[in-house]
């Protein structure tokens, strides 16, 4: 895809690294070809959020004046019936995109927003590991639990956090190519090694 544009939907009490990290994906693919990121924040209105940790966000657009979108993603939160879905607005527009975009996303509890807009009926997916029960309370969606990201037609979801890079760099490489996303990767210096893994 020659310049995709990427919406993020952000709302008070958003997961920060759930948006910022794709984002940062989003962004470096489209400055590795010379173009300018394409990367729109958008939410109901332009005033500043807040995000779970505390940062201040400010979106660039709202549910009326975003521009087309190739890719839609939806990051998650503690607990998105409080957040994500108090806005009644929400909903109706995720359901509008969902017939609009290449690629539907969701990182972490994002995936609990997808359910609750009816978009992942017969569909696979996954969600952050304290979740994964509560989405599989629903019986019209499978949920593999034990994979970063799944992919199921033009839906993606995935873990918690910092599975959301990863799924965003499978993305790009399926918009561009899969070079292309490990140079996005190679640049980012995306190389998990955590400290503090061994148990002794």
């Amino acid at each position: 895809m020659k310049n995709p544009v990427y919406g993020i939907y952000i709302y008070n009490h958003v997961a920060e690294l759930d948006c910022v990290g794709p984002h940062s994906v989003f962004a470096l693919s489209n400055i590795i070809d010379n173009r300018t990121p394409n990367v729109v924040l958008i939410s109901e209105m332009t005033d500043p959020i807040t995000g779970i940790g505390g940062m201040k966000i400010t979106p660039d657009a709202t549910f009326d004046d975003h521009p087309d979108l190739d890719v839609l993603l939806l990051p998650g939160t503690a607990d998105v019936a409080d957040h994500a879905l108090k806005n009644k607005r929400a909903l109706p527009w995720i359901k509008a995109q969902a017939e609009k975009v290449t690629f539907l996303t969701a990182v972490c509890t994002g995936g609990l927003i997808l359910q609750k807009a009816g978009l992942l009926k017969g569909k696979k997916a996954t969600t952050h590991w304290m979740e994964t029960d509560l989405m599989a309370e629903d019986p019209d969606t499978t949920v593999i639990p034990d994979v970063r990201y799944v992919r199921d037609g033009n839906i993606v979801t995935s873990q918690g956090v910092s599975a959301g890079i990863d799924m965003a760099l499978w993305l790009v490489g399926q918009l561009h190519s899969p070079e292309h996303a490990r140079q996005v990767r190679k640049i980012m210096q995306y190389d998990p090694a955590p400290p503090y893994t061994a148990d002794v």
